[in-house]
């Protein structure tokens, strides 16, 4: 389902909303490693400076440091990343949420419907993948890190419906308002209506969303105080799933696998 969004670069704060401790070059560290992704696993100082919005010189140097550091290689030309940048992803996927114990859920439910399962959490305007099985190749870009416009997902939607209502609208604020494939904007009032029938039939669902023809099906999940926390959703195209099928067969099994992961997050 998620695939690569945007140039790599931070959402980064206005300056004036910026804490009085705010390291920038620590900021703009993490915006080198994160330029690097699936589409670009290989690139210059200049491409990596573009990336990034810095300038050449600043990119050499942070790019210089990673490598002596262990995160980057070079070859003469072109930079890439080290295996040890998973280190910072899997110090949260461990220490933050149970996803190594929704794991076996997941893989279970993936073996029952044939297809991938994902689980993505929302961060500002965007849902990250942060698990997913591997039952099948898609032709969709899916990893674990990857991001995608969270109003233009299910997943997002998924999330966004049993959000506060401030919270809510601050992301329908900062949304991205076209889907992936398609230039038509999205009607934010009627994403607001789906939004309220989310809540009513307990999961979403979007036809079209990152490539045409694709189903995407998702349920929330909610943690502690029943506060949302992430979903879980199963995509596929047409010719393998209809929408009939993912009302009748898909929803109620994720929707009880969604809920076996909440009882997680909650003794946790």
């Amino acid at each position: 389902m998620l695939g690569e969004h945007g140039k790599g670069r931070s959402e980064r704060l206005p300056d004036n909303d910026r804490p009085v401790d705010y390291v920038q070059s620590l900021d703009r560290g993490l915006a080198v490693i994160r330029a690097f992704t699936p589409r670009h696993p290989s690139m210059t100082v200049t491409e990596v400076a573009e990336r990034a919005q810095m300038n050449r010189a600043a990119a050499r140097r942070f790019l210089l440091t990673l490598e002596y550091l262990g995160y980057v290689r070079s070859d003469g030309r072109k930079f890439s990343l080290q295996p040890r940048v998973l280190e910072l992803g899997y110090a949260y996927l461990s220490s933050v949420h149970p996803w190594d114990s929704a794991s076996p859920l997941m893989e279970s439910l993936s073996t029952e419907l044939e297809e991938n399962v994902l689980a993505g959490v929302l961060e500002g305007a965007e849902v990250v993948c942060v698990a997913r099985t591997s039952r099948r190749l898609v032709t969709v870009a899916v990893y674990v890190g990857g991001r995608v416009p969270a109003l233009a997902s299910s997943m997002g939607r998924a999330i966004i419906a049993y959000l506060p209502e401030n919270e809510a609208e601050q992301v329908l604020e900062r949304a991205e308002v076209r889907t992936r494939h398609s230039r038509e904007p999205i009607d934010i009032e009627a994403a607001r209506q789906d939004l309220a029938d989310i809540r009513r039939r307990g999961w979403s669902v979007m036809e079209g969303e990152l490539e045409e023809g694709l189903l995407s099906i998702s349920a929330p999940v909610f943690g502690p105080q029943n506060r949302i926390v992430a979903a879980l959703n199963v995509s596929a195209h047409g010719n393998r799933l209809s929408r009939e099928d993912a009302d009748l067969r898909i929803a109620p099994q994720l929707l009880d696998c969604a809920k076996e992961v909440s009882r997680l997050f909650q003794a946790r």
